[in-house]
């Protein structure tokens, strides 16, 4: 089972990085969890483009995406939503339809007491118009400059919920082949 992370924050030092490659370390075999390596990469949407000369990155993010059983998305939170970068991404992504149905978790790390909370809610509603299937779990990591160390999450409890919301990615993602009747 392959899954993909995309991290909506370009900063070094990010919290929301951090918690990408602590979900990377947690994913163990039969399960694989491959970053995509920089959104920032991604030129801004631009319908004219994607209609007559699609940029090879955003081929290769659609097909990172159409080989992908799931999606984990984390993201800080930016102005009340998510970040650009992460938006654009999206972007690119509604017309390729690669990412249609596909489970999808979210998670936001943020030093505010709220976690996240506006993000994780704008993602929901984008991805859901967008016909991605939400799980209902996703995890919100509170005050994170307490719970990440060194580019890892180290607080116990934490580590805990993301390897149980990796868990119920893959459980999402058994449903939606055993639906489609697709099995590895």
């Amino acid at each position: 089972m392959k899954f993909l992370g995309l991290c909506g924050s370009l900063r070094s030092g990010s919290f929301n990085a951090s918690v990408l490659r602590t979900a990377v370390d947690l994913t163990v075999v039969p399960r694989e969890l491959v970053v995509w390596p920089d959104l920032g990469r991604l030129p801004f949407f631009n319908a004219d483009v994607e209609q007559t000369a699609l940029p090879g990155i955003v081929a290769e993010l659609r097909a990172a995406v159409g080989a992908s059983d799931g999606v984990l998305i984390v993201s800080p939170e930016y102005a009340h939503g998510t970040s650009g970068v992460l938006k654009n991404a999206l972007e690119w992504l509604v017309g390729g339809g690669e990412i249609a149905a596909k489970p999808v978790a979210l998670v936001s790390a943020s030093t505010a007491i709220t976690g996240g909370d506006n993000a994780r809610a704008w993602l929901s509603q984008t991805l859901t118009v967008m016909g991605v299937q939400v799980i209902p779990q996703d995890l919100r990591i509170p005050q994170a400059a307490r719970k990440i160390t060194d580019g890892r999450v180290t607080d116990e409890p934490t580590v805990a919920a993301l390897r149980d919301l990796l868990d119920d990615l893959a459980d999402a993602a058994a449903r939606a082949r055993e639906d489609s009747g697709t099995f590895a």
